[in-house]
Formats: C-alpha cells, structure tokens, sequence
C-alpha cells in the first residue's frame, strides 16, 4: 500500500479552474466516504485551502488508485477529464510525502512560509480521523509532516516577516488606501481566515471592525475577539452585508461560499449610502481583499469606479510572496533530511513483520524438534529436558540474531525492501506476499488508459519542480 497524490494548485491552475474543483468543509466528508467505498483506496485525507486542492490516498495499485482519484475530482468539479488533468500533479509514494513535507513547511504556498497550511493540515488530518478514514500509513505521514512543518518555521526564518495571504492583501489595500489606522474594515466569513484577518488589521492599528457572518454567533465571538486587541468591533447578520460594506475601507472576504456573497448590486447599493451609512466614511475608495475559493465577489465589482479587488489572482504575482533564498535554502534542506528519516522509519516498518514471521518459523521449529525428542526419549527427566530446550533456542537466537539485526539496518536505505524480500524466499516466509511496487518507468504505462499524462511529473516528483502540468 502506497500514497497517492492527486492536487491542483495555484502553481499548476488558474483561478477559474481553483474555483469549480475548490472543496468546501461539507463537501470533505462525503468525499472521502466515497473514496473510501472505492476498491483500491483504503485510507483518505483532502487538503483544501484558498489556493490549492490536494486528495491523499492510500492505494494498493497505482492504476487504479489514480483513476479512482481522478473520476472524484471529475464529478465534484464538472470538468471533463482533459481539463482537469491538464492543471493536475500527481506523486507518489516517496514523492507524495515529499510534497506534503514542502506543503507544511511553507514552500509551496502562494506566501512562502507561511504557517497557517499547517493548521489547515492539522484541520485536515483531523477531519478524515474523525470518518475514521486514517490509518497507520496517512497517520504517520501527516503527523510527521506536521512536525517537520514546525521544525522549519522555529529552525529558519522563513516566516520572519509574518506574511501570509492576509497580510499580503493587506499591504495592497494600503497602496490603494494609504494606512488602515483609524480606518473602518469589514471582515466577510468568521472561520480561522476571519480570525487571521482580525489580527492583522488589529495589529494594523485599524479603527473599528464589523464582522460579519451567516451565523450570528459566531461573527460575535470574532467581535469578541477584535475587542480583546482594543479595536471597536461589531457583529452583524449576513442580511446587514451592504449597510457595513457602505461604511468600509476595506472589506476582507474568506467564507468559502458557493457563488459570490458579494454581488455588483450589493457594491452599487453600498457606495449609494456612504453617505448615509451608520458608521460613516469620508470619501475615499472601497478595497475589496477577496480570499475565498471560489471568489467572493462578483468579478464585475472590479469595474466599478472607486473600487478596487485584490483576490488570490492579484496575490499570485505578488512579489512579497516570495521567501529569502538562503531561508528557503535552509527550509528545503531540513525537509530532505526529515524525508531520509521517514522514509528510513516506513522501510523499516515494512521488514519488521518478515523478522517477525522469521522468529515465529523458527520457533514453530523448535518445538517440533523437542516434541520429536519427546516421542524418542520419553523417559528423559524433566530437567535434562528443559536444558535440551534452553540450549536448542539459544542456538536458534544466535544464528537468528546478526541476520535480522542486519536486515533493519540495511532495510532504512534505498532499495532495502530487497533484504526482507530475499528472506521470505529463503524461509519460505508468506509465501507470494512480497508485491510488485509500481517503479517511475511502470507508471508510464498506467497512465495512458486514464489521460494522465502525469508519468514525468511523477518520475520528476522533486522539491523545486513546481506543480508541472499534467
């Protein structure tokens, strides 16, 4: 069993295509259920975030695995098949785990280093868990990733400056608005891209927040939240959108909603009532920071006269995004070396049930032998018997001890599978259960009946190369 990597990201798509294969938090769940009801998929975890959607999977053949992946992504998306593999990257196996390493890390974000992809793999770790969709091979790989993504974030400085998609937009509005001090934001969607985005303005030294949201509730607690850095903040019910919009600056959008939550109608309607706006505004032009995938606001807001959108878009060519080379220098190398020691983990992982099996035959053995002596020398007395035994295993474990010692070190480097393999032959241990894994040269072959051009991208399969188009 293998991991697979199906994903579509900034890097390999545009915005238009992001958007339709974009995969809510209600859409995740079922998803995943139907993966797992899938034949070649076992295991499940989907990483959605604002610029990229990447699918998990445990599979037992690659073949299948992919088209099982690939006919998902299909559906959920509605684009045929050739559109969506045009955009794709697959990995696989090694490969799979290098790429999430880099994701957690910050290196292949749209804002290198960044550090919320890691509670977005964490979110998503944890919500394939709770569907009971992880098992020991995701488990370990996500937890180590998780760990590797920390040790790079508190080993180089790559997050110095703090910047992320938020701060990024932000620092836009400000070439737009000048300083958000004293000014009046509204932040669009309460989730952890709401929270991200109340600190940043906060920290700003913007003069009051409105937030607002579908539920209430929760658009309170992130009121709550604004109060607690010092800033006025109130919460407001989504139907109240245009009345805030009217009094803003800036207005931050990241709900993660089907179809647009802010329409051209709604911006006419809002820029009529500055004026009269509960909270007024001086005059000046109206900023929209459009995070959402799919987009927020409707595309023909940008057109309207005083109004400006900054969305993932505008952010992708952004050069603020970009990293210091010698930090990112010092990120890649820490995520080559946790690679050699989790691939080094899983090899050894893999030949300890052929040690394991070895021992147990040579136990089985044993105790045939002495149960014989027993049938030839029934009279022997019990403690010459039980020194016959003791003597008999302490041969077995000597001869047995430098082999299997041997075998997991040599298991932990490249190619050490061919050490476990040559002992089930030898022993006769599980006989055939020592399965044919997909080389780079095989896949070549496999992708052809889907569409999947994917076989250099797979072979490629290496930090740096940046989401190659399938």
């Amino acid at each position: 069993m293998s991991v697979l990597l199906v994903g579509i990201s900034h890097r390999s798509a545009p915005v238009a295509v992001l958007e339709k294969v974009a995969i809510t938090d209600a859409d995740r769940p079922k998803l995943i259920d139907r993966m797992l009801a899938s034949s070649h998929i076992s295991e499940a975890m989907i990483v959605s975030t604002c610029n990229r959607v990447e699918v998990y999977a445990v599979v037992d053949a690659f073949h299948g695995g992919l088209a099982e992946v690939g006919d998902l992504l299909t559906k959920h998306s509605g684009l045929p098949l050739p559109d969506l593999t045009k955009h794709a990257y697959v990995r696989y196996s090694e490969a799979a785990a290098e790429h999430l390493f880099a994701v957690a890390s910050g290196l292949d974000s749209m804002v290198v280093g960044e550090q919320q992809v890691l509670s977005q793999i964490r979110g998503a770790y944890a919500s394939a868990d709770a569907q009971q969709a992880v098992g020991r091979t995701l488990h370990e790989l996500a937890q180590h990733a998780l760990r590797v993504g920390k040790r790079v974030h508190s080993e180089t400085g790559i997050d110095r400056a703090g910047a992320s998609v938020v701060s990024v937009a932000l620092d836009r509005a400000k070439q737009v608005l000048g300083e958000l001090a004293g000014r009046t934001a509204v932040v669009v969607g309460a989730g952890a891209m709401g929270g991200l985005a109340v600190a940043h303005l906060s920290r700003a030294g913007i003069g009051r927040i409105l937030v607002v949201n579908r539920t209430i509730e929760r658009a309170r607690r992130l009121a709550e939240t604004a109060s607690s850095y010092g800033v006025e903040s109130t919460a407001l019910e989504l139907s109240r959108l245009t009345e805030a919009m009217a009094a803003a600056d800036v207005v931050v959008t990241c709900t993660g909603a089907v179809g647009a939550v802010v329409t051209l109608a709604d911006t006419h309607r809002a820029l009529a009532d500055r004026d009269r706006a509960e909270f007024p505004a001086t005059e000046r032009p109206l900023v929209f920071c459009d995070l959402g995938l799919p987009r927020d606001v409707e595309h023909a807001v940008a057109g309207l006269p005083g109004v400006a959108v900054i969305d993932i878009e505008t952010l992708q060519r952004d050069p603020a995004a970009g990293a210091a080379a010698d930090d990112t220098a010092a990120a890649r190398s820490i995520v080559a070396d946790e690679l050699a020691k989790y691939l080094a983990g899983q090899r050894m992982a893999e030949v300890t049930p052929t040690v394991a099996a070895l021992r147990q035959r040579a136990a089985e053995v044993v105790e045939a032998e002495l149960l014989r002596l027993d049938s030839r020398l029934p009279s022997l007395a019990d403690p010459e018997r039980d020194e016959v035994a003791r003597t008999v295993r302490r041969v077995v474990d000597k001869l047995l001890h430098a082999p299997t010692v041997r075998v997991k070190q040599l298991a932990s480097t490249p190619g050490g599978d061919s050490y476990a393999e040559a002992l089930r032959e030898l022993f006769e241990l599980k006989p055939g259960a020592a399965q044919a894994v997909a080389a780079p040269m095989e896949i070549s072959t496999l992708t052809g009946d889907l569409g999947l051009g994917l076989a250099d991208d797979f072979t490629a399969g290496h930090l740096g190369e940046e989401g190659k188009s399938a």
